[in-house]
């Protein structure tokens, strides 16, 4: 009878280190993804620029050229700043006639705006897989013909 009381308190004593084993893992576990929800939540979203930014780059490396026609330049007043620039433009794919408008405001360093006139011919980079997402002027290509 010794013996036995001898075994079940191995077997409880083997028991418990194994459900405590189980249990760091649990507590690891949880750790973690309280982690991974902490930083997706703190994350900085970004500013419409930095997309535009991001967009424009994108479309330098996947975009085909076409020709196109410069239509108008507007400016836009806005409110607590300068005025915004769109080149509004227009050009055919596949016999599909877009007509765009790009905000050229922090690319004006890049253009002469007063040369941009109706019927300006110019080049456009398009998505080929969405001709509609276009652009005119980016940091590294100039559309615009002189």
């Amino acid at each position: 009878m010794l013996i036995l009381g001898v075994g079940a308190a191995s077997l409880t004593s083997n028991h418990f280190s194994m459900g405590s084993f189980h249990s760091y893992w649990l507590i690891a576990a949880g750790c973690a993804v309280v982690f991974v929800v902490y930083a997706l939540l703190r994350r900085k979203k970004k500013t419409p620029e930095e997309l535009e930014r991001e967009r424009r780059a994108w479309l330098d490396g996947v975009g085909r050229i076409t020709d196109g026609t410069v239509i108008d330049v507007q400016e836009i007043p806005s409110e607590g700043r300068s005025a915004a620039i769109h080149l509004i433009y227009k050009y055919d794919v596949a016999g599909v006639s877009y007509e765009c408008s790009q905000d050229v405001t922090y690319l004006r360093q890049w253009i002469n705006l007063h040369s941009c006139r109706l019927g300006l011919h110019t080049s456009v980079k398009y998505d080929p897989q969405n001709p509609g997402n276009s652009l005119v002027v980016s940091e590294s290509w100039m559309g615009l013909r002189h």
